[in-house]
């Protein structure tokens, strides 16, 4: 069981260092055009606290952030020319934001969740 979660952090740890990449690609001047826009739309939908598939629909719900986000970012990575990604992988190893927590983003998330479920209450008092 232990070697199963170890597993687990690690490709959490890898998802999260391929989002930066992505990040990375984006922003480099020789990456084509589609594969930027491509970039872009995984690496929002990574962030962002609204899935395809609802979480609280059971199974499906977790199926987006365990199959597409991952399959989508190893398709823009593969996009991605090999002198880019090379360069792009060297900047996102060397970034401490890869290596550190985003507790202000979470704290965003959060606080935009609580505000949702504070105006749907709102809906029905």
């Amino acid at each position: 069981m232990g070697e199963i979660l170890t597993d687990i952090k690690t490709r959490a740890k890898n998802i999260k260092r391929d989002i930066f990449i992505l990040i990375e690609a984006y922003k480099h001047p020789n990456t084509p055009l589609y594969v930027k826009l491509l970039a872009l739309i995984f690496v929002a939908y990574a962030f962002s606290p609204i899935d395809l598939i609802p979480d609280f629909i059971p199974i499906l719900g977790y199926l987006d952030d365990i199959i597409l986000i991952p399959l989508g970012i190893l398709l823009v990575l593969k996009l991605i020319p090999k002198d880019v990604l090379k360069v792009c992988r060297e900047k996102a190893e060397r970034s401490e934001k890869v290596k550190r927590k985003n507790w202000i983003a979470g704290a965003v998330i959060v606080l935009l969740w609580v505000g949702v479920l504070i105006w749907v209450v709102s809906l029905f008092l």
